[in-house]
């Protein structure tokens, strides 16, 4: 029996799907969502095409977009799949635009494979990294496999038999499965046909081979190579036809109803539970399975040929991101480096340091260290009383949750806002809660419907002041996540303050997350979803009074996403007015630069390199002052209105010259990573002209060790 989706609750779905109605686009003016992150994924994989790009890395860039169109069939167009079914909004319009995504998402994953088996397996053989298929073993390699199979894969596996008594069973979403066609009649008489084998969550999918046994130094082996090229051992006497692996993706979406919910947690953990069983988007099956097989899988999961797509490789090229794990080859990798740390963060007391002034860190360029020892050092500081902090992604294995965790244990007052509905990272963050729970700290889930994604900490702490005792707030806050691996791999701001009007608007963005009562006014912070939206449009609204006074007028901005229309129709309007406006979006962009008598003085790129670009940056000149913002919130209707946001002005103008050269100039200037947008939202990677220069490798130069 089909799942049952939220579509049946109508005081929850009727406001999302409206929503959605609402983000279909505003006429030619914007651009599509969905074809957006299908073109982000596009400059993605043109890393993995770069030959100046190391190998293995090459083959990770090919593994990041094979997750991401996950992610996008799992939520986006499973999203578009329900608005069709429940005969929301124009149904042929509808079905046009998934028409558009199948298409365009066919072109890059045959892209994908044709990188990985003409360039990639090819050149990574070359240097003893070997990928053996079934087909090419060798006695060595599948003596070895064979009994790798016998002794870990064979006893987790259950082939199903399709027929009568065993219907077809219940494929779990992203899992690795093997239709195989039989012939022969088994032990009770029955004609052997299809059979369903699924395999086991349980074990690695890449398995490192002994060098004596590959005849490689870095010899691998897939699982789907051993399961395939031993299928018969579970069907003895009958005659395996073929073998050929699938892979279906669900909707992944939870659906808790924001209204009748009595307890977040169980409503989520219970939901959790479903989200392997979600209603089918998506059909990969390898490219040899014959069209009668296709049928039948399309049949059972209640797809369309559309929805199908045949790989000439591994159903999930995702898992091969584990070969560049495994193998140690810093030859074919990026070079490593020693994140740097700030001057005034090098002496001892870290305090002391931000009492002196306002401290930025810049990341992975500079060390997510000092973030850590912030908190680290306040759960073991007899004189801190109090720590507050949100948390949205942290991964399971946190320095920083265990020194929330140990100073709920030394009695200090702990209050952690988790956010429970961060997508992908749910349990995560439900195990940390029950923990945190467990050592005695308050832990709240922040305001249902409004995703808690402000990142911030706060710490108190009992000072001596002029001869009396006083309570003394240090604050860190920051553009991405308290979570020491992505810490490495995204880049982000963060800031360090003891500034009071900063540090009381941050108390009093946590008294509005943990209690009730009517907000107040902040005195340097803008809030989503109070007051962000406004600050965004009014700082544009003043460039453009700049521009029309005659004076200078810019407006610079770095996000992820540029998609919610009135602070687009703001741009365009500023654009009109003379204004020179830069943004740098890593992702979709809604916005239609360099149309004339729209937005002629717009200048859209997009930077894709080493690090994923995460930060977000708000620059305008105002007359000279220059307005500086750091933000966790994109440019998005859900950033704005249905998320808990904060945008954080940075004031010492040292630290606002180097956000402005860090996060906007620099990136102007790249010519190896940069790609230009034009007025029909095609990207074409920047022309270059002289030197080459990356801003990645720019400031990796100028703020870590070497590269």
């Amino acid at each position: 029996m089909k799942r049952q989706h939220a579509v049946t609750k109508p005081s929850r779905k009727r406001g999302k799907l409206a929503r959605m109605d609402d983000t279909t686009g505003s006429g030619a003016r914007l651009l599509d969502r969905e074809l957006g992150i299908l073109a982000f994924n596009e400059r993605v994989l043109a890393q993995a095409e770069d030959d100046a790009v190391p190998l293995l890395e090459r083959l990770r860039f090919l593994t990041i977009v094979s997750s991401n169109l996950d992610e996008l069939f799992e939520i986006r167009v499973a999203e578009l799949k329900e608005l069709l079914r429940a005969g929301r909004g124009d149904g042929s319009a509808l079905r046009e635009k998934l028409a558009a995504i199948h298409e365009r998402a066919r072109r890059l994953v045959a892209r994908q494979y044709e990188l990985l088996n003409r360039t990639i397996l090819p050149r990574v053989a070359r240097h003893g990294v070997v990928l053996h298929a079934s087909a090419d073993w060798t006695d060595a390699q599948r003596r070895w496999a064979e009994r790798f199979f016998e002794s870990e894969v064979e006893p987790l596996l259950t082939p199903i038999a399709l027929d009568p008594a065993h219907p077809f069973p219940r494929i779990l979403n992203k899992s690795l499965n093997f239709v195989v066609e039989l012939h022969g009649h088994d032990a009770f008489g029955r004609k052997a046909g299809i059979a369903i084998v699924q395999a086991p969550r349980a074990l690695p999918r890449i398995l490192r081979v002994p060098p004596e046994v590959s005849g490689a130094p870095h010899g691998v082996m897939a699982l789907a190579s051993l399961v395939q090229g031993f299928v018969d051992r579970l069907f003895p006497g009958l005659a395996v036809r073929s073998v050929h692996q699938f892979r279906l993706t669900r909707n992944s979406e939870l659906f808790v109803d924001d209204e009748e919910v009595t307890d977040l947690r169980a409503a989520l953990q219970g939901e959790l539970v479903q989200r392997q069983y979600g209603d089918e988007v998506r059909l990969e099956v390898s490219a040899g399975t014959p069209d009668a097989l296709v049928a039948r899988l399309l049949r059972e999961f209640e797809l369309e040929e559309q929805d199908c797509y045949r790989v000439d490789g591994p159903v999930n090229l995702a898992r091969l991101a584990q070969i560049v794990d495994l193998v140690d080859l810093p030859a074919l990798k990026y070079p490593p480096f020693e994140p740097g740390v700030p001057v005034a963060l090098r002496e001892r007391d870290l305090f002391a340091a931000i009492r002196k002034g306002d401290i930025l860190l810049h990341h992975p360029y500079e060390s997510f260290g000092p973030v850590m020892e912030f908190l680290v050092s306040a759960a073991r500081d007899p004189r801190v009383v109090a720590i507050k902090q949100t948390v949205y992604r942290t991964g399971a294995d946190s320095t920083l949750m265990q020194a929330l965790i140990d100073a709920a244990r030394a009695g200090k007052e702990v209050t952690v806002v988790v956010e429970l509905m961060a997508r992908f990272d749910e349990q995560t963050n439900i195990n940390w809660a029950a923990r945190l729970e467990e050592a005695g700290a308050h832990v709240v889930y922040g305001v249902v419907g409004h995703k808690t994604h402000a990142k911030m900490a706060l710490v108190l702490r009992r000072e001596s002041a002029r001869g009396a005792t006083v309570l003394r707030r240090y604050v860190h806050l920051g553009t991405g996540n308290y979570h020491q691996r992505t810490a490495r791999l995204y880049e982000d701001f963060g800031l360090f303050t003891a500034n009071e009007d900063v540090c009381a608007d941050v108390h009093e963005v946590f008294r509005r997350l943990t209690g009730l009562g009517q907000r107040g006014a902040l005195r340097a912070l803008a809030q989503a979803p109070f007051t962000l939206h406004e600050t965004v449009l009014a700082s544009i609204r003043r460039e453009i009074a700049h521009a029309r006074a005659g004076r200078k007028a810019r407006i610079a901005a770095k996000v992820n996403a540029l998609l919610e229309p009135t602070v687009i129709e703001a741009l365009y309007e500023a654009s009109e007015a003379g204004v020179k406006v830069d943004l740098v979006v890593r992702g979709v962009c809604a916005l239609r630069p360099g149309v004339r008598g729209l937005s002629e003085n717009v200048r859209v790129r997009s930077v894709v390199g080493r690090f994923l670009e995460h930060s977000r940056v708000f620059y305008f000149l105002n007359g000279g002052r220059k307005d500086v913002w750091l933000s966790s919130a994109d440019w998005m209707d859900r950033n704005l209105f249905r998320r808990v946001e904060i945008a954080f002005p940075v004031r010492e103008p040292k630290l606002k010259r180097r956000v402005i050269a860090e996060a906007i100039d620099v990136h102007l200037r790249d010519n190896v990573g940069a790609w230009v947008m034009d007025g029909d939202g095609g990207y074409r990677r920047r022309r270059r002209s002289g030197k080459p220069f990356s801003s990645q490798r720019e400031l990796l130069a100028e703020l870590a060790g070497s590269p």
